[in-house]
């Protein structure tokens, strides 16, 4: 008989929650910077000087920002697998009668819940119990060097294209440009991102360019505002 292939997506969530949300806030923070220092009436090496100082600590910060709070969520884990391995070795059976018990819950009878704990026990009691009792599994473990690399790298390339535009958007065109460029970019993404994801490419399109329009007139209302001076 032929084996059905199925796709599925969870695998793919630590490194994709942190490249979307690099690369989107990329193009948000850097073009909304931008675009407010542009209505304040900046020139443009300024807007290109504020372009790479945004790109660059921004990406810095979004890498340390994933390291730090992946690395302890990686911390919390290690704890939990810890105190697991020590309650495995000081009373298996009491942890065998868990695991069973958790069987129940999720619908097996007795017996067939005791036999599966049993057997899963003697092939990886630690994997068992990290998989069926705290809920941590290889998918879905923390990687903090991969979070904060993923991080950094799609935000300075998010950066980047509010940063080109400012380069090479022809004088007096660049207010409109800039935020045109960015929301057309931002639906790129939201729709990108879906469709890696498994999810519905409309919905999360149609949010992302939600959120980026209200950022970037509100920066540029604060810019025109501070720019008119008192």
């Amino acid at each position: 008989m032929r084996r059905r292939h199925e796709r599925h997506f969870v695998d793919r969530t630590g490194w994709l929650r942190a490249a979307v949300l690099g690369a989107n806030d990329g193009i948000l923070s850097t073009g909304s910077l931008i675009l407010g220092v542009a209505a304040a009436g900046a020139d443009r090496h300024t807007l290109i000087l504020t372009g790479v100082a945004s790109l660059v600590a921004g990406a810095m910060s979004m890498a340390a920002g994933e390291y730090v709070s992946v690395s302890s969520q990686a911390d919390s884990e290690g704890a939990d697998l810890d105190r697991e391995r020590r309650e495995l070795s000081d009373d298996p059976e009491a942890e065998r009668h868990e695991l069973a018990a958790i069987y129940v819950t999720r619908g097996l009878d007795r017996d067939l819940a005791t036999k599966v704990a049993d057997q899963l026990s003697a092939h990886d009691a630690l994997g068992a119990h990290a998989r069926d009792e705290l809920g941590i599994t290889e998918a879905l473990a923390a990687r903090p060097i991969q979070a904060a690399l993923a991080s950094a790298a799609s935000f300075a390339v998010g950066s980047a294209i509010p940063l080109l535009i400012v380069i090479l958007a022809p004088a007096g065109t660049l207010l409109a440009a800039l935020p045109t460029a960015s929301l057309i970019f931002l639906a790129v993404l939201g729709a990108l991102g879906a469709r890696t994801g498994g999810a519905p490419m409309a919905k999360a399109t149609v949010r992302v360019m939600a959120w980026g329009a209200l950022a970037m007139a509100i920066t540029f209302a604060v810019g025109k505002l501070v720019g008119a001076g008192p």
